[in-house]
């Protein structure tokens, strides 16, 4: 059959607006414009979870279930019953007696789509549709009461409240944008100081490379010194023994000869003062006497200082005196004499035998001397002989200090050691995401609360304070930094991210209760534009949970809006 051209151009212009009219049919009642694909069709409706259930349209919002997944009735509470849609959700099948396959019983929607025009969309529990309370908190609009059940009428308060939420929303985001600014700035820090104990561990290898050849060549030096004593052959003098008792004599004599001339030199300097005061005073009277004064006494005073003066008076004492009475005060020690070699011993009998090379030929006697004392060192320490003639050998001075400098060296070797391990091992601390911890370690926040101040020192530990006085009490003991997650929804004025994984940390192995176990407290992080603790509670008997905010954990990504985006927004049916 031909069509005439009217005839077919009337057919295309039927085609185009049916298209037209399924582009544009409205959504059902409840549903989010990113579901509203499901619902196009113009006389029938496909299950969305089920597709080999087909109902009419008209069973769309009829208060009645006929889907297993509810996606037929996304405006009413008839499917309320099923499980709800939280990701990751988990389907829960059933079979199909009938055909013998299984459907998915859990909803296909997130709730009734509340469009807030006005405010942000949201999606609300189908539990709470027509319930006869006016869910504004979530539905500001109150289309969730769209049948007026028990008479509740809900009116429409999307205006007033999203101005409120717009304005608690740029405070929050300008919080957000303060927090997020000091994160990057604790961020930067903590990189800092990284690098510093990068660096010091750095210095640090490179000081126990040169402790440990310090060490080693004290040990070089303890070795010589000690070979050097075995060397000796002679002994620690006897008690009583006429070298060790004329040494001691002419030690104390030589102390005795210089504390006189000691004394000696001071009262001489104090004559000199003394003399030189009076011939002052002297000279003064002479220029200022009167001679016309006829006092025998005074001038035959003044001939007298006259004919003193005329004389030849002992000059003062050179600085070469001085200097050579100087090197005579100067210790022993200091003049080059040290009486531990002459007090070190006395050669015994046995021991002169080790000195007949004295009377060999001067060609032969150093060779000679040089191979016996090192044989004698080697029979010494196999023990073959002993290290001396007396009972109790005395270790001399240089051994001594030698022994103490090895000492020296090998405890600032230890203490490198030890800082370069502390420091290793701090490189391999949990400090949290991009080790920001490590910029707040050790600085503190505090909050009143009641009867108590308690205090949180990060990544060190927490304490409750007695504000009436007392002592204070361990909460516990820094331990590590962990994730956990909370249900708990908080304010969003930036502080925290809503639900989902939160940064925490544990402080364990505190003062132990009486009859009870050691506290412990879990802290409890989330996004803050400064650090502050929020909320103390003693959850078990000594175990203590604080909410405490930080910028350290603002990572501008909290949790998204519960509703989708407002769309094209068409009349419901």
């Amino acid at each position: 059959m031909r069509l005439t051209l009217v005839e077919a151009f009337a057919l295309l212009s039927f085609a185009f607006s049916l298209s037209n009219a399924q582009k544009d049919a409205p959504r059902p009642k409840g549903v989010g414009p990113e579901f509203a694909k499901f619902y196009k069709s113009p006389g029938s409706f496909t299950c969305i979870s089920n597709p080999s259930i087909t109902l009419d349209v008209s069973q769309l919002n009829d208060d009645y279930c006929d889907c297993p997944d509810g996606s037929d009735e996304p405006g009413t509470s008839a499917c309320s019953h099923l499980s709800p849609l939280s990701p990751p959700s988990i389907p829960h099948p059933i079979v199909d007696d009938a055909a013998g396959t299984a459907v998915n019983t859990t909803l296909a929607l997130p709730g009734f789509y509340c469009k807030n025009k006005g405010h942000q969309p949201a999606y609300i529990p189908f539990t709470a549709v027509n319930d006869g309370i006016c869910d504004y908190d979530l539905c500001c609009d109150g289309s969730d009461e769209w049948a007026g059940v028990g008479g509740t009428k809900c009116e429409d308060r999307c205006k007033e409240i999203g101005k409120e939420w717009r304005k608690a929303d740029e405070a929050r985001q300008k919080a957000m944008g303060a927090a997020t600014k000091r994160r990057k700035e604790l961020i930067t820090e903590a990189k800092r100081l990284r690098k510093e104990v990068e660096d010091r561990i750095e210095t640090l290898k490179t000081q126990i490379q040169g402790a440990e050849l310090k060490v080693q060549g004290m040990k070089k030096e303890v070795e010589e010194a000690e070979k050097a004593d075995k060397r000796k052959v002679i002994t620690a003098p006897k008690e009583g023994g006429k070298l060790g008792t004329l040494v001691e004599l002419a030690k104390r004599r030589v102390q005795e000869l210089r504390d006189t001339l000691e004394r000696v030199r001071s009262e001489r300097d104090d004559s000199l003062k003394r003399m030189e005061e009076l011939e002052g005073i002297l000279t003064t009277f002479k220029e200022e006497y009167n001679p016309n004064f006829n006092d025998e006494g005074v001038k035959r005073a003044v001939r007298a200082w006259e004919d003193y003066a005329a004389r030849d008076k002992a000059s003062k004492p050179a600085e070469a005196q001085d200097r050579d009475m100087d090197e005579i005060l100067k210790s022993d020690t200091d003049n080059g004499l040290v009486w531990d070699d002459f007090t070190a011993g006395e050669a015994s009998d046995v021991d002169v035998l080790y000195q007949f090379e004295n009377y060999l030929p001067p060609s032969l006697r150093d060779w000679i001397d040089a191979k016996l004392r090192d044989l004698r060192v080697f029979l010494v320490e196999s023990g073959v002989l002993a290290g001396g003639s007396s009972a109790e050998v005395t270790e001399s001075k240089a051994v001594t200090e030698a022994r103490s400098r090895l000492t020296s060296a090998e405890s600032e070797l230890s203490n490198d050691q030890s800082e370069l391990s502390r420091h290793q091992e701090d490189l391999t601390k949990d400090y949290g995401p991009d080790e920001i911890f490590r910029a707040l370690k050790g600085q503190c926040v505090s909050t009143d609360s009641g009867e108590y101040t308690y205090e949180m020192c990060w990544m060190d530990k927490t304490t409750q304070k007695p504000k009436k006085g007392g002592a204070h009490t361990g909460m516990g003991n820094f331990v590590g930094v962990d994730k956990i997650v909370v249900d708990e929804e908080l304010p969003p004025d930036g502080k925290g991210v809503g639900e989902g994984e939160r940064i925490t940390m544990k402080y364990e192995n505190g003062q132990h209760c009486w009859n009870g176990p050691a506290r412990s407290t879990l802290v409890v992080m989330a996004c803050a534009e400064k650090d502050e603790i929020w909320k103390v509670v003693e959850e078990e008997k000594c175990v203590y949970r604080m909410e405490v905010g930080t910028p350290a954990v603002c990572f501008g990504n909290g949790k998204k809006d519960a509703g989708a985006k407002a769309g094209s927004d068409k009349d419901e049916l």
